[in-house]
């Protein structure tokens, strides 16, 4: 078994029979820095735990059998993307709360699809025809993934 497995495993099963109540967050598109303000914010009442996901999983799962408390085998299935876990003695309400006070709007990334008001993908069709720009300014199309003339002939 790997040093690391066992270095989290006693990591997080203190945690696990110390707290009684875990939430468990998600971190997407969260920087370091900004988990770090939440850690310090919340040191007073509660631990930010992070890690790999299939480690968490083991860990929960190997101490959900050895204690029997198959409570803690219901968390596995939650443990998907970027997500941490918080433990609290203190009211989830206001660690979420607390949590809420982290949470920026972020200016679009290139690739990232928002998660805030989806709506369903509509299909836009563009009729083949002259953009009336010179071709040195037709960048903005190649920005969007979006053929021009110059860029088609460019790829035969």
């Amino acid at each position: 078994m790997a040093v690391r497995k066992v270095q989290y495993d006693k990591k997080l099963c203190p945690l696990l029979e110390q707290y009684s109540k875990i939430l468990i967050f998600g971190a997407d598109n969260v920087d370091s820095k900004k988990l770090q303000e939440i850690r310090s914010a919340l040191r007073d009442h509660s631990v930010v735990m992070m890690g790999k996901n299939t480690m968490m999983r083991r860990s929960l799962q190997i101490y959900g059998e050895r204690t029997g408390n198959k409570a803690f085998l219901s968390f596995i299935p939650l443990i998907v993307g970027k997500v941490g876990l918080i433990f609290t003695k203190g009211d989830l309400q206001e660690v979420g709360a607390e949590l809420g006070k982290y949470k920026v709007g972020e200016p679009s990334r290139v690739g990232l699809v928002s998660q805030v008001g989806l709506v369903p993908p509509i299909d836009i069709v563009s009729q083949p025809g002259s953009t009336g720009m010179d071709p040195s300014h037709t960048s903005i199309f190649e920005v969007h993934n979006l053929p021009t003339i110059s860029l088609i002939w460019s790829l035969l």
